[in-house]
């Protein structure tokens, strides 16, 4: 909750300053809940960008989310079709990292238990999104940086990762492919070339992982 309200705000921050209401923030954090790709839009939508082109860059920039949705196939399998599609929209980098970490209580159905994460993580972004922009006129300060907030929630949620994760393999695969594309194409276009190069190295590296993977409790995300 506290992560994701001040993260919201931040990012109802910046649209009210980019001159768009309040009604604009609410909408995008209702219909698009697409994380970083928020701060993103919100240089998109008073540059005159379309709509289609908008979607096709989100579409490539989150494209990690299909990745997260393999691994909730079966999980979400026997939800009914409203819940299905919501837990899978709402399948963000925050709510995965929760429900591959969280512990479900043995007296809740764990598709009641993912629902639940999922509507309470959005609630809490939508919260956020419409106090920043409310009152973002009556906070008198700089703004700038403050797109940082979403880069220092992520950080928080590897720390998570890392301390509760039985293995530091794929946080090191990760790291070195990251650092490598850096390295190779630049800041600007590092993105999907590391993602693609993740999925390879971790692919390859699977079978040694699950030996790994399956020495932990039963019921999180491999």
């Amino acid at each position: 909750m506290l992560g994701y309200v001040f993260v919201g705000i931040a990012f109802g921050l910046l649209v009210q300053r980019s001159g768009l209401g309040f009604i604009w923030a609410a909408l995008i954090s209702l219909l698009v809940y697409a994380g970083s790709m928020q701060f993103v839009m919100v240089s998109f939508l008073p540059g005159g960008f379309g709509l289609f082109e908008i979607a096709l860059i989100t579409l490539l920039v989150n494209m990690r989310h299909m990745v997260y949705g393999l691994t909730f196939i079966e999980k979400f399998k026997n939800m009914n079709p409203l819940k299905k599609f919501y837990s899978i929209f709402s399948l963000t980098d925050e709510t995965y990292a929760l429900l591959c970490s969280a512990r479900i209580p043995k007296d809740i159905p764990s598709r009641d238990f993912y629902l639940a994460v999922a509507l309470l993580d959005q609630s809490y972004w939508i919260a956020g999104t419409v106090i920043g922009a409310l009152f973002g006129t009556l906070i008198p300060f700089d703004s700038t940086g403050i797109e940082f907030t979403m880069t220092a929630l992520f950080a928080v949620i590897c720390t998570e990762q890392w301390l509760t994760f039985p293995t530091r393999i794929p946080a090191f695969i990760g790291a070195g492919c990251a650092l490598a594309c850096l390295l190779a194409f630049g800041p600007s276009n590092m993105m999907l070339p590391a993602m693609v190069a993740i999925i390879a190295v971790i692919s390859f590296a699977r079978p040694a992982l699950e030996r790994v993977l399956l020495r932990r409790e039963p019921g999180k995300c491999s």
